[in-house]
């Protein structure tokens, strides 16, 4: 059935308001992605401050790793963290993570205990067979990020203590020049002696090496919790940032799509209201020459 003029002005509208939703939609994302951008930015001193403080610790004498001190057997049990979205309009987005993490925990042969950041996620990653140990919910911004990484804290350090876990990795989408994002896997702890060996040649701002009060010990355990803190903010930040990213190339394309869908329909429109005036046209000339015929 062909498309009336009626009906034509109807999709013609229905497209221009999509249009403007989905322009609506690339501002948010983008202002997101400045954000979450300047959110990992700010932590980048927040971390040098950190690493120094390690430092003054291993200069005063604490050497040994955290982890060796518990006792843990590296390749006993693994534990990781995928950050996903729930939010639509990412395209693969879950999709290409979940492969990811799939693959690179199919190297190890152990124990795993898998949590997911969002119910999205956590159906992707079963249904590639790994086992979930918990879900925590999705930040929706930055201000709440860091309760939620306080309780993804809460939960690793109580599966360490227990001993469920020796190791533990985050899996995210990290965003890329020239690209959208790709998935990057880190691995926090155990903390390794290449790991300790960056950290005890850092160089102090100053001539005046500071101490730790009331032990090193404790200072060393607060530093470490610091660090975790830190690379798992980072890490939640930069998968935020990728996936407003996602969103936004997602609303470029749709953008595209929805220019080219009205541009062809208003050239059918005004085609098709050409042709009806022309008809039209014809009708009166006709009746015109009709009336001239019996008047003569």
């Amino acid at each position: 059935m062909s498309d009336t003029l009626e009906s034509l002005r109807r999709k013609i509208t229905g497209a221009t308001d999509l249009e403007s939703v989905v322009r609506t939609m690339k501002v948010l994302a983008a202002s997101n992605i400045v954000q979450y951008e300047k959110a990992v930015s700010s932590l980048a001193d927040y971390y040098t401050t950190v690493e120094l403080g390690l430092k003054v610790c291993f200069h005063n004498g604490e050497v040994l790793i955290p982890d060796e001190k518990t006792g843990y057997a590296q390749n006993d049990r693994i534990g990781a963290l995928v950050f996903g979205s729930d939010q639509g309009l990412v395209g693969q987005f879950n999709d290409i993570l979940a492969d990811f993490t799939q693959r690179t925990m199919s190297n190890f042969p152990v124990e795993k205990r898998i949590w997911a950041v969002g119910e999205r996620m956590q159906s992707r990653l079963e249904d590639s067979g790994l086992p979930i140990a918990g879900v925590f919910p999705v930040p929706n911004s930055v201000n709440t990020i860091t309760p939620v990484i306080g309780q993804i804290l809460l939960e690793s350090e109580s599966s360490r203590e227990n001993g469920e876990i020796s190791q533990f990795y985050i899996f995210h989408n990290k965003p890329k020049p020239g690209a959208v994002y790709e998935p990057f896997v880190q691995r926090l702890l155990p903390l390794d002696d290449q790991w300790y060996k960056s950290v005890a040649q850092l160089k102090w701002p100053t001539y005046n090496i500071p101490e730790a009060i009331n032990g090193i010990t404790p200072t060393l355990h607060g530093l470490i919790r610091q660090y975790l803190f830190i690379s798992l903010f980072r890490a939640c930040a930069e998968s935020l940032a990728s996936e407003n990213a996602s969103r936004l190339a997602s609303m470029q394309r749709a953008e595209k799509n929805i220019d080219e869908l009205l541009e062809d329909l208003n050239r059918t429109f005004h085609r098709l209201r050409q042709s009806t005036i022309d008809e039209e046209l014809f009708d009166v000339i006709s009746g015109s020459e009709a009336l001239s015929k019996e008047k003569s």
